[in-house]
């Protein structure tokens, strides 16, 4: 008995720890079953740690190959910026899990970078697509302006064969930013994530599967002390 309910104790700390903790926007799985799906991520702006309002953009990718080596992606870029700020997307990033060997791109972010820091405190990011040539994500020529769309196709490729793939860590880069003051150029990061692949499960949702079990485990006991013998 003491056994028992210390585990259904521990359970629901667990539970309310996961509970407690905020949900991070959600990494994309992907494998060949998901060619002819796309996903939207959605990006903030920020710079110095201090979130610019009204400084927003948007990426959809559609897997469209998969080889065993190989995922192929269009990709639409919408600068998504609105009010009195005014700025350009110039580059796009993101962590792939396995590491890539190597990626290519065509289209309006048709230069790619493997391996290197993004700017704003970011930190390193396994690959980024810029509008101009420069040997850094910063991206600092090209890309989407306010209000505009920039387009085109990418591909990721691996060393060894994958059975899947997850892509994680969604940035952009901002640069002739205008109304926000001194600012001058920021990044953005993934808040939110819509449709495609299979997300991995919100700290949220494991809450509510781990609260579920505790339902289940405590009805089967129930059930199994009715059906004792007198």
């Amino acid at each position: 008995m003491t056994t028992y309910f210390s585990k259904l104790a521990l359970a629901a700390a667990f539970a309310g720890t996961v509970f407690a903790t905020p949900a991070l926007a959600e990494p994309i799985l992907l494998d060949g079953g998901d060619i002819g799906e796309s996903f939207t991520i959605k990006y903030d702006g920020f710079s110095n740690g201090t979130t610019i309002s009204g400084l927003t953009a948007e990426t959809t990718f559609t897997l469209t190959g998969v080889t065993d080596t190989t995922y192929s992606f269009d990709y639409v870029v919408s600068n998504t910026t609105s009010g009195d700020v005014g700025s350009r997307v110039s580059s796009f990033a993101f962590n792939t899990n396995p590491d890539i060997a190597s990626a290519s791109s065509t289209g309006d972010y048709s230069f790619v970078v493997t391996d290197s820091n993004y700017p704003n405190g970011v930190g390193n990011v396994d690959v980024c697509f810029k509008g101009g040539n420069s040997g850094s994500c910063a991206g600092n020529t090209g890309g989407a302006a306010a209000g505009e769309t920039g387009m085109g196709t990418l591909t990721l490729n691996f060393a060894d064969p994958l059975a899947s793939l997850t892509l994680d860590d969604f940035f952009v880069r901002y640069q002739s930013v205008t109304g926000a003051g001194t600012v001058s150029s920021a990044s953005g990061q993934q808040v939110s994530s819509s449709s495609g692949g299979t997300r991995v499960p919100e700290p949220g949702m494991l809450g509510i599967l781990g609260v579920s079990l505790i339902g289940l485990g405590l009805a089967r006991r129930r059930q199994s002390r009715g059906l004792r013998p007198a």
